[in-house]
């Protein structure tokens, strides 16, 4: 049971898979009415718990399924002592729908028309649409929502909240600004995209017992889109710590005998004059990895800074320009660039190093691109250039710098899932899409999609900290038989736990580099 309830709370649905798998549940036997009392039943015992008595209580409801869960939810809260008031605003009914709408009426539980009467309430529970929504809401909807959205009231939206996109999140003409979305079965595609967040609000998952069966046949073994969760990040990672917080947990777990070189050894190219700090905080990053050997190549008038803030890295001063960036990677004599476990370069470097990128390209390594690292490569030409490319490439734009990688991709702003599943394809490249929900795809179509963050992430250094994270994971993993998606899912985690525990104990305006890179270390403690 824990392990299925390890794997539902990864798995990510679209619309139509939806319908598929609730189709085959049906079709072996399962009665409608009966699957709707049991999901109302869970919503019912979910709202109460937040919500005490006496409180009045509206009930939003619509001509489907959905609002024939909301109507059994509000039968169920009038049952328990609630004042209740239904916004029925909707003259056809399915026939389950209509059904329920007959006997609360029934029970004299007041339906209204006008969504003005519900104005008083203390919370809202909104059943208008569930998922699988295409069209724009129209009026009279449209100026009933608006008004809702006016008036603070707090509201849970069964599902999805009512007037967004299942698939995309994208908002169609309006939509409910949730306080609290109540996701049923298997978690939505739209749920987890940017653009829905403003709408969503806390998002929590209704588990009404869908058999694995059921899901397998629709999605597969393993299904293309899957949440990071704390037990999918972790179970790439495990020390004696990590197990007692984390019981269960594989995080990369180090042998009795070991030594530095054996627990990977990364070289970071970047920082230059201009940036310097891009240089620290990636090594920061790295640092916070646990990666068994640093070796940071910069230009060689900013080795004594590095060397103060990484003393056990070792600094590896580059012949540089006459603006101070690197002018070509100078490697020590004993030292060949396919002789470290993995490579990370970009942050701070400038535009000007051309030859060096380049020259990581050539290399037979796993490469993470990064910052002036991807800018550079869409001066070379990312697909042509990354298509000849025989080792692995984790590419990890934010939307602007993907639009310059891959102008021809359209839509990166609206459609990120797509977007970053289709340049993955074009490139055989993994691409990380940074935004405040990060979409992570291969070539093989897969795709990961992160669900927790923190807006004190909006801030100068974070990527920098990211790139050396996942660096240092990448080197740790290379004698491991580790998938490098799930390295870089378990990267993606962390960073943003680290976020999240920062912004907690101390503000979310922002968190800085520094500080971020020092929480890495408390997510697991």
């Amino acid at each position: 049971m824990q392990d299925r309830q390890k794997l539902i709370s990864q798995v990510v649905v679209t619309a139509q898979q939806m319908r598929d798998i609730e189709g085959r549940i049906f079709a072996k036997g399962m009665p409608v009415a009966a699957l709707m009392e049991k999901v109302a039943g869970l919503i019912t015992s979910r709202i109460t718990q937040d919500i005490s008595l006496p409180n009045h209580v509206g009930i939003l409801v619509g001509p489907g399924h959905n609002g024939g869960d909301a109507l059994v939810v509000a039968r169920e809260l009038y049952f328990r002592g609630y004042e209740v008031g239904i916004y029925c605003p909707f003259g056809i009914h399915k026939e389950l729908t209509a059904q329920h709408l007959q006997y609360v009426q029934s029970l004299g539980i007041p339906c209204y028309s006008s969504i003005e009467k519900l104005s008083n309430c203390d919370v809202l529970i909104d059943g208008l649409f569930g998922f699988g929504l295409e069209r724009e809401i129209q009026d009279p909807i449209a100026s009933a929502i608006a008004e809702i959205n006016q008036w603070y009231i707090p509201i849970i939206s069964i599902d999805v909240p009512s007037g967004l996109h299942t698939d995309t999140g994208e908002v169609l003409g309006i939509a409910i600004h949730a306080t609290c979305t109540l996701c049923l079965g298997l978690w939505k595609l739209g749920l987890l995209q940017d653009q829905a967040l403003d709408y969503v609000g806390k998002v929590e998952l209704i588990d009404f017992d869908i058999p694995w069966i059921d899901i397998q046949a629709v999605l597969g073994n393993t299904p293309n889109i899957q949440r990071i969760n704390t037990s999918k990040a972790l179970s790439v990672i495990g020390t004696q710590s990590i197990q007692k917080k984390y019981p269960g947990s594989t995080i990369l777990p180090r042998p009795p005998l070991t030594h530095k070189y054996k627990e990977g050894h990364l070289l970071l190219i970047c920082g230059s004059q201009r940036y310097a700090g891009g240089a620290i905080l990636t090594g920061l990053g790295a640092r916070g990895s646990g990666v068994g050997m640093l070796s940071i190549a910069v230009p060689e008038s900013l080795k004594p800074l590095l060397v103060s803030h990484l003393p056990e890295a070792l600094i590896i001063g580059c012949p540089e320009t006459a603006t101070g960036a690197i002018a070509q990677l100078e490697l020590p004599a004993n030292i060949n660039i396919n002789k470290f476990n993995a490579i990370a370069c970009g942050p701070g470097l400038t535009t000007e190093v051309k030859s060096v990128v380049q020259q990581v390209l050539a290399s037979e390594k796993p490469l993470v691109l990064d910052a002036d690292g991807l800018n550079i490569l869409a001066q070379l030409g990312a697909t042509s250039t990354l298509q000849k490319r025989l080792f692995p490439t984790i590419l990890t734009p934010h939307t602007g710098e993907f639009k310059r990688l891959f102008p021809d991709i359209p839509d990166v702003s609206t459609h990120r899932i797509k977007a970053a599943t289709t340049a993955a394809d074009q490139t055989g490249a993994i691409i990380l899409l940074k935004g405040a929900r990060i979409a992570i795809a291969n070539s093989q179509g897969g795709v990961w999609i992160n669900p927790e963050s923190t807006p004190a992430l909006a801030r100068g250094g974070s990527g920098d900290i990211l790139t050396g994270l996942l660096g240092g994971l990448i080197a740790q993993a290379s004698t491991r038989q580790i998938s490098l998606e799930d390295i870089v899912a378990t990267a993606t985690w962390w960073h943003s736990q680290a976020g999240i525990l920062a912004a907690k104990e101390r503000t979310e305006i922002g968190v800085d580099g520094v500080t971020l890179a020092n929480y890495l270390m408390q997510v697991l403690c």
